[in-house]
Formats: C-alpha cells, structure tokens, sequence
C-alpha cells in the first residue's frame, strides 16, 4: 500500500468516531488526508465545534507533510524554540491530535487529525489509528 486508500479512510474514521464516544463521550471532526496532505475524507459528528472543522484537516494536513505526528512537531518548536511559521507553509499546526500514518515498511501513506476534544485525548485517538495502520490490523 503506498496511499490510503478511501476504504482505509472510512474504517479510520468509524473508529476515530467510536473510540470518542466511547472514550469520552463527546462529538469530534475526524479528516484523513493521503501522503501529500490532500483530504481524502472527512467526518463531523453533530454537535461537534465548528472550529473543529480546519483545526482536524490542518492536523492531518501537517503531519502528512511533516512525516510526524503533530504533539512530536510541538515538542520540536519548543526545543529548537522556532515557530510553525518558519516552515513557510500557513496550513501547518502544532496542535497535537494529528499523526502520520506509515505503511509497515515505515513509507508514508496519509495521516489522520481528530479535534473537538482536549488535545491530549485527540491525540490518543490518532496514536490509537496510526498504530492500527502500521501493525497492518485494520
């Protein structure tokens, strides 16, 4: 597999969506987005945040073109004490709640952003699908 495919992206989201509900009882926006950072698809589940909406697509998108899962790229502004701005790309976040999604050969193939919760809990849930996807299990 050398891209998420729009099957992948769905079961992403279905569980993105049940482990919220289950974990925390509360709606979330789930975007899915191929290698380059292009949204392949995308879930708002009724009563989740508006701002949710771009904060989970520019998850996804940056990890994609970052190759990192956003709280790793956090902790890497921090440490270097630079900024996301000095990527010279608006779309990129440092929000955690996005992460890259490697095939089992370790290629990027997409990435997931979940938003609408605390960032310690987006972030779980997207740890949670990139470490199904890497391990080949769903």
């Amino acid at each position: 597999m050398n891209t998420i495919t729009l099957d992948t992206a769905s079961k992403l989201i279905a569980r993105a969506l049940s482990q919220a509900s289950a974990d925390y009882q509360r709606p979330i926006c789930v975007a899915v987005c191929d290698g380059t950072g292009t949204l392949i698809a995308f879930a708002r589940v009724d009563g989740a945040p508006l701002r949710s909406v771009q904060i989970s697509i520019g998850k996804a998108y940056s990890s994609a073109r970052l190759g990192v899962h956003t709280d790793a790229f956090l902790e890497r502004l921090h440490r270097e004490k630079i900024t996301a701005s000095d990527f010279c790309d608006d779309k990129i976040t440092s929000l955690p709640g996005g992460a890259v999604l490697k095939s089992q050969s370790g290629e990027v193939i997409g990435a997931v952003g979940v938003s609408g919760l605390k960032s310690e809990e987006d972030q779980a849930i997207v740890h949670t699908l990139a470490g199904l996807v890497g391990s080949g299990t769903l």
